[in-house]
């Protein structure tokens, strides 16, 4: 059987003997023999490398592996477990040459992989076992509940010669399966996207508390469940990981530990940086912009709405597609030009690059078709007023309490991503038309501009800008000036604007008082779109600002008959 690891410059002999070890059977109960530690033992000094196995729970040895004098890697054994947070079935036994108790990567390893067992077996000069340190994982007090600071998930077993450790290893792992079972967390059945931890990021100078607490908010509307959330304040952002690798490791120690299958960062990942972090630990890595995505994803209703969000989609996904092979790459042709052809990545970049330009044209005849609209619109002499503002702010209910209508409303990020469109009588006894449009987000990505661009476009049509402000949100000031960014960056910062302070009666008398002064330099009205206070000076100003449009003169008509065409005669 071929042994693992560092082999290079191993003698025939010593690779034979490590090779015999594979398949050799051992105790259930025992946590390592003692004529295994003394063969263990004896090799590991005779090559003056670590030496170890992988044991399962039939007492069979599946795997034999040689390191280097300090430490012994361990093979790819798909850290994604199937079975919840329960154990794998391996203890993995090996040699300390330098008398070492078990290290750091020792118990990352145990926790990382789910052993049932982690044991280290000092040898002497000699080549003979001295003891045993072994560590078995700790459960939780509850699934999802963090641990106290001063617990580590794992539990240290005191060293002992191997003959000398009073612990049944079959009773022992029956007892910690039977335990992890039992604090399995319950996932809901409806709605349920998996149990995520939250990773927020920044350099220095840049805020953090904010981005994870909204970062928190998506993921609750995606239909995850936040177990944890970890912040890291860097002085320079790590080009592979983005966090390091010795924080890396931490994270997924804490994501095991919690229960969670999906890891989630406050910023956007690149394609490298993304592979390398699924690739060190096993899970479901999502970014921002992901998370965003799939939000849109489930609120989209409309035609139009599904083709801009599959657009985003597949833009962001292609630069992600990844090969396992580049040397079956189809070639350019000449010497070399012959072969295995395309390949399936190649294949599969084709095809969404062909979706991609199919839903483009699709999303141009959407452009033309709003463009229509809005000039039949304009021939009517119909003046438009855009409710703007970030996600969640209460448009949507606004805009109901306004115009007396039924539009989908709800506490959730991105509630409304179609444009809705609703008459309003204001005090001057005529209509003007009052546009609802998608909530806006800090640093909104760049592909859910350019394919929301049909729809954000609607705002250039707009005669006044009605920017709703959540005025009991702590982040407030914030948000209301990431939309006015947002505004700049899509050339709409010319059309005049009236700020709505909405929710207003969450907010105490005095808080509520003082708010008007913190938007100095714009109108700012405070109304609230569940009792409909304020709304009454909202019609007004909607009234004072919108311009009064000239009438046509009136023309008589005059009334004409047209008589039918006289038909032909026919000679017999």
């Amino acid at each position: 059987m071929r042994v693992g690891g560092e082999t290079a410059g191993l003698k025939a002999r010593d690779r034979r003997a490590l090779e015999r070890l594979h398949g050799r059977r051992l105790p259930r109960a025992v946590v390592v023999p003692q004529d295994f530690a003394r063969r263990l033992s004896a090799l590991s000094r005779r090559i003056r490398r670590q030496v170890g196995v992988l044991v399962d729970r039939s007492g069979a040895v599946r795997w034999v592996g040689v390191g280097d004098a300090r430490q012994i890697e361990l093979p790819d054994l798909k850290r994604q477990r199937a079975a919840g947070v329960r154990l794998r079935g391996l203890r993995f036994l090996h040699t300390h040459l330098a008398g070492e108790p078990l290290t750091r990567d020792d118990l990352a390893d145990l926790v990382l992989l789910r052993l049932d067992l982690i044991a280290a077996i000092t040898v002497d000069e000699g080549g003979l076992p001295l003891l045993v340190h072994a560590a078995h994982i700790r459960p939780p007090t509850r699934p999802g509940a963090p641990r106290p600071p001063d617990e580590t998930p794992w539990e240290l077993i005191p060293p002992a010669p191997p003959s000398r450790i009073a612990v049944d290893c079959q009773e022992l792992v029956a007892g910690l399966e039977q335990e992890l079972a039992r604090l399995e967390p319950r996932r809901p059945r409806r709605g349920y996207s998996g149990r995520a931890i939250l990773v927020g990021v920044a350099a220095r100078g840049e805020p953090l508390d904010e981005r994870v607490e909204e970062l928190g908010e998506l993921a609750r509307d995606a239909g995850l469940v936040v177990v944890d959330a970890v912040q890291q304040r860097r002085p320079r952002l790590d080009p592979r990981t983005l966090v390091g690798k010795g924080k890396l490791r931490a994270l997924v120690i804490r994501a095991l530990d919690r229960g969670a299958d999906v890891i989630l960062f406050s910023r956007d990942l690149s394609p490298a940086q993304a592979r390398n972090i699924a690739r060190a630990t096993d899970l479901k890595v999502l970014d921002r912009t992901q998370l965003i995505l799939d939000v849109f994803a489930r609120r989209a209703r409309s035609r139009d709405g599904r083709i801009q969000v599959e657009l985003a989609q597949l833009r962001y996904r292609l630069p992600r597609l990844v090969g396992r092979d580049p040397s079956l790459s189809r070639l350019g042709g000449g010497i070399g030009g012959r072969g295995p052809g395309e390949t399936m990545l190649e294949v599969d970049r084709r095809r969404v690059r062909a979706r991609i330009a199919r839903l483009r044209r699709d999303l141009a005849a959407v452009a033309v078709k709003r463009r229509i609209q809005r000039r039949l619109r304009d021939s009517r002499g119909v003046p438009v007023v855009s409710l703007v503002g970030y996600t969640n702010a209460g448009k949507s209910t606004l805009l109901n309490r306004l115009t007396h209508s039924r539009v989908a409303a709800g506490n959730r990020m991105f509630e409304t991503l179609d444009p809705a469109n609703r008459r309003l009588r204001v005090p001057v006894e005529r209509e003007v038309l009052l546009s609802d449009t998608v909530g806006f987000i800090q640093d909104l990505p760049s592909d859910l501009i350019d394919a929301f661009r049909a729809t954000l476009e609607e705002i250039s049509a707009a005669s006044l800008l009605l920017h709703v402000v959540d005025a009991a949100d702590p982040r407030r000031e914030a948000r209301a000036d990431a939309v006015e960014g947002l505004l700049a960056t899509l050339g709409f910062s010319g059309i005049p604007r009236v700020t709505l302070l909405n929710k207003t009666d969450r907010l105490p008398g005095p808080v509520q008082a003082a708010l008007p002064d913190r938007f100095a330099g714009a109108e700012a009205i405070p109304v609230s779109a569940r009792t409909g206070e304020g709304v009454d000076e909202v019609l007004a100003a909607v009234a004072r600002l919108i311009p009064m449009p000239v009438a046509a003169p009136y023309r008589a008509r005059k009334a004409s008959v047209r008589l039918p065409a006289p038909r032909p005669r026919h000679s017999v």
